[in-house]
């Protein structure tokens, strides 16, 4: 039985994940993880015959973190983590462009300094694990090579975030492949969450189902890769790797 834990999970894209994992038999544990629960959170884990289980978690917060993973540590009774999804981010509007944007350092605190602080402090779980995934949420608003395909979107720090830890990503994929893990990077879609607003392509449940598929799949050859998400009929969402 396969242990996940997810950081976000109190809405969006983690808390479809946390969703669609609850109902597969094939997962054991899920230690579903946010600041604080929120309803639809608490329907989830009361609704997951105690699959689900809820860990308070501020990403950006090393007291926080230091906690959670002795809370994911008790619980685990001796077991390793399997599964690490990095999903936790945030995107702040800057209409007036990068040369005046106000929210740079909040958002690399929690899409790329957060990332770092929450892969390194549960390493020693992941290494006591047996798939050894470590998996990293991005966007493709992070590629540099399609930069003019999202030169309209009024975000350019969380353009700069995601860029940033992707290369984050491929420092953990060089160093950890060898020890057998899977670090890489998926980009989810453009959903209609919180984050990524009503006008957007694909509902969670499309972006969730994908991100997961694409988990199940993966080996230690996907470690420092960046991926997309497949949606038949579709040119953007082409299910192959994504241009840095």
């Amino acid at each position: 039985m396969t242990s996940y834990l997810i950081t976000g999970c109190s809405r969006g894209l983690g808390l479809e994940l946390t969703k669609l994992l609850a109902g597969l038999s094939s997962v054991g544990t899920v230690f579903a993880t946010a600041r604080s629960k929120t309803p639809t959170l608490d329907s989830v884990i009361n609704s997951s015959n105690g699959r689900v289980h809820f860990v308070p978690l501020d990403v950006t917060n090393d007291k926080s973190v230091s906690s959670a993973v002795s809370a994911v540590t008790s619980r685990l009774e001796g077991a390793g983590l399997d599964v690490l999804i990095n999903n936790a981010g945030i995107q702040i509007l800057e209409p007036n462009g990068a040369t005046k944007m106000h929210a740079l350092e909040e958002t690399l605190e929690v899409n790329v300094i957060a990332v770092h602080r929450v892969s390194s402090a549960f390493l020693p779980l992941l290494e006591k694990g047996k798939l050894k995934k470590l998996l990293v949420v991005t966007s493709e608003l992070g590629s540099m090579t399609n930069k003019d395909y999202s030169a309209l979107a009024p975000f350019p720090s969380y353009k700069i975030s995601k860029a940033a830890v992707n290369m984050l990503t491929v420092q953990y994929a060089m160093e950890l492949k060898p020890k057998g893990f899977t670090v890489f990077c998926v980009s989810p879609g453009w959903l209609k969450t919180d984050l990524g607003g009503p006008a957007a392509d694909l509902e969670p449940a499309v972006g969730a189902k994908e991100v997961l598929r694409i988990l199940d799949n993966a080996t230690p050859e996907d470690s420092g890769k960046f991926k997309q998400i497949y949606v038949e009929g579709s040119k953007v969402y082409h299910g192959g790797e994504i241009e840095w």
